[in-house]
Order: C-alpha cells, then sequence, then structure tokens
C-alpha cells in the first residue's frame, strides 16, 4: 500500500483563507501569521503534500489552479469535522438530554433550523421536544427551557420577539363574508382566541367557534379549506392564505410577546448554549 503523507489542518487552514481573501497578504493577516510563514505553508502543500500546482500567479494576484479548486472543496470539509471533533472530545460536558417545550405554533416555523444548527455543533446533546399550550407548559417544573406565548405586559423572561396578531383566510375563498363569521381557533384558555372574540363582541359581530383544536397545523388545514378564518401571529401565515383586517370588516388586532423561560434548577452550559441558538433562531 502506498504511503501518503497526512495533511496539516493549519496548512489547510492557510489555504482557504488564501482562496477566500484572494492573496498571500491578507491571508497572513486572517490567520495570524507573517506573508512569508504563509508562503512558506504553501511551497510545502504543493510540493511536498499534494505535489501538485494549486496557485496560478497574476501580478499580486492569486487564482487557484483545477487541482487547487478540488482541494479547496475537500479542505472545507476537512476542516469543519475537525472543528467538531475538537469540539465534541474537549468538551465532554456537551452531552446528555435536554426538555424544550414550545407551543405546536412554532414547531415548524422556528424549531427546524433551530435544532439542526445546534445538533451539528453538539451532536451528543440530545434534546427532548415537548408540544403544548403555553398555558399548560407555564405550569410545568420539569422543562429545562419553554417557549411560551405572552400578552404585552405581561412577558417573563427572555423575549425572542414581538408579532402582530392577524386575521387570514385561505387564497380563493371568502368566509370572512359569512354571517355568522365561522372561527378556527385554538381551545379556549388561548389568550388569542379571547382577544379574537372580545375584539368581535367589541364591534358587535357576529362570529361561531366553527372549529377549534390544540393544534397549530389542524387549524390551518381548516383555514386551507376554506371553511374559516383565524387569528394567529403573522410569521405563521402561510403563502395559501392572506392576511384580512379592517377592510373586510374585522377588528384589528394587538401583538404578542413570544418569550424563552430558563429553569434555574438545571442550568448548565448545555442549556446556556441552546438557550443562545433558539434566541437567534427567533432573530430570522
Amino acid at each position: 500500500m502506498a504511503y501518503h503523507p497526512g495533511i496539516d489542518t493549519e496548512l489547510l487552514r492557510s489555504f482557504v483563507a488564501i482562496a477566500d481573501t484572494g492573496g498571500f497578504t491578507r491571508a497572513a493577516e486572517a490567520v495570524n501569521r507573517t506573508q512569508s510563514a504563509v508562503s512558506m505553508q504553501m511551497k510545502r502543500l504543493e510540493d511536498d503534500v499534494v505535489q501538485r500546482p494549486l496557485f496560478e500567479r497574476d501580478g499580486r494576484q492569486v487564482r487557484l489552479t483545477p487541482e487547487g479548486q478540488l482541494l479547496l472543496g475537500y479542505a472545507r470539509r476537512i476542516l469543519k469535522l475537525h472543528g467538531e471533533v475538537l469540539t465534541t472530545l474537549r468538551e465532554p460536558h456537551m452531552v446528555g438530554a435536554m426538555r424544550i417545550g414550545t407551543p405546536d405554533d412554532y414547531v415548524m416555523r422556528f424549531m427546524p433550523g433551530i435544532l439542526s444548527r445546534f445538533a451539528q455543533a453538539y451532536p451528543m446533546v440530545q434534546v427532548e421536544l415537548h408540544c403544548e399550550p403555553s398555558f399548560q407548559l407555564l405550569q410545568r417544573q420539569d422543562l429545562d427551557l419553554t417557549i411560551v406565548t405572552r400578552e404585552p405586559g405581561k412577558e417573563i423572561g427572555q423575549l425572542l420577539r414581538q408579532e402582530r396578531i392577524v386575521w387570514a383566510e385561505a387564497q380563493g375563498f371568502s368566509p370572512h363574508e359569512q354571517d355568522p363569521l365561522p372561527l378556527a381557533m385554538f381551545n379556549s384558555q388561548c389568550f388569542c382566541r379571547s382577544w379574537a372574540c372580545n375584539a368581535l363582541d367589541a364591534m358587535q359581530r357576529e362570529y361561531r367557534i366553527a372549529y377549534t383544536s390544540p393544534s397549530l397545523s389542524a387549524i390551518m388545514a381548516v383555514v386551507s379549506a376554506g371553511l374559516a378564518i383565524t387569528a394567529q401571529l403573522q410569521s405563521l401565515i402561510t403563502p395559501d392564505m392572506r392576511i384580512i383586517g379592517e377592510a373586510e370588516g374585522l377588528p384589528a388586532m394587538p401583538s404578542a410577546s413570544i418569550v424563552l423561560l430558563r429553569n434555574e434548577a438545571s442550568q448548565s452550559p448545555v442549556t446556556e448554549c441552546l438557550a443562545e441558538h433558539i434566541v437567534e433562531g427567533f432573530r430570522l
């Protein structure tokens, strides 16, 4: 079997910096080395390791050869894996199980991206996702992190974002023209439902709760079929729906706050890292 020398990750780091910055001088600054040191690294990489020319020089401009382009893809992957290995092995506390509570509302909209990024950074952490309405989550003491919806002025924990509640119906349907107005809403303990009903009562608009469910996907399925309208946070409205409001004879709705609660009894570096991912994810 032929022997091939290993590739020093520091050589690859400098090589990627040259590719990203377009020159040896800026790359040297990026990796905190002198330009001569980076030049020596690349000479070693070309002559002793891959034994192929990696750069084409045109004055001060540096371009990758076809072999250099090929190596660049591998270099990025190697450095990414290298970082993941060190993160996992050098931080043994980043293991264990985490319990997150969140209303069903935010699972499809926010959680996939948050959990995907967290899993890439900390693959040894097991995450349990508990989906319940906010009023039930607030009563639980066994969750490490909890995401809930709160009324303005009643925020607790860390504010993730504030959003307007809007009325919505399916594109191509007009259930808002029916009398009484058919609503698809969460169960009776949801303050969003209370807001909607109180606002309709205040303007003396006749309505009926035609469909109820603790599941956002079930409510949205009903609305998408043109059977009712709903009132939800604006970011939850899907492309097959349209936002309606005062022009359709509906009352204006207030904003709601999405907050993150930490269980002080179970705080750890793992929970704080996941909390940071959640905070960042709700900003997107």
